[in-house]
């Protein structure tokens, strides 16, 4: 796919979250069903969401046309955030979105802190095609402890991030 017209990775502009977001963080958990098993008729995910925007926890990037290119959902509280999920349309990643969404989040933190994210295992299929592992390290975090499956039943890794 091409990337958005009038795109622009420095201009990558993040938000909080509001309720009419929810089709659109949907529509960007339908684009990676396959590599974190289902989601967009899960309850529990459904509520996550609504708690996530009812409290200010989750942020997005908006494209043309109001369409979401990414989202991310956070928790925690000093000393210790979580990211929860994280997700960039296809046709934004490697552009920016990944890295504004979690700088944003990283500028709400408390410090000390740190900042941590369960995400592939080394061995996952997606590991590789997504590029989070390598994200995450690009952005300072530090692989730690192996985490239970996910419900695909592909491996996890914790992955943490120390802010000073």
């Amino acid at each position: 796919m091409e990337k958005p017209s009038g795109w622009d990775r420095w201009l990558v502009k993040v938000e909080t979250a509001v309720p009419g977001d929810v089709d659109g963080l949907l529509a960007l958990a339908a684009g990676v069903e396959q590599w974190f098993g289902p989601m967009v008729n899960d309850r529990g995910f459904l509520e996550a969401l609504d708690r996530n925007i009812g409290r200010g926890s989750a942020f997005v990037v908006r494209g043309q046309g109001d369409r979401l290119l990414g989202g991310i959902l956070t928790g925690g509280r000093a000393p210790s955030y979580r990211i929860n999920w994280l997700v960039v349309d296809e046709v934004a990643r490697r552009r920016g979105v990944g890295q504004a969404l979690v700088d944003h989040v990283i500028g709400r933190c408390r410090r000390p802190c740190s900042l941590e994210v369960v995400t592939f295992g080394e061995d996952h299929p997606a590991a590789e095609v997504s590029g989070s592992r390598a994200f995450y390290e690009r952005l300072g975090f530090v692989g730690g402890s192996v985490e239970a499956d996910g419900p695909e039943g592909g491996s996890r890794q914790r992955f943490c991030l120390t802010l000073g």
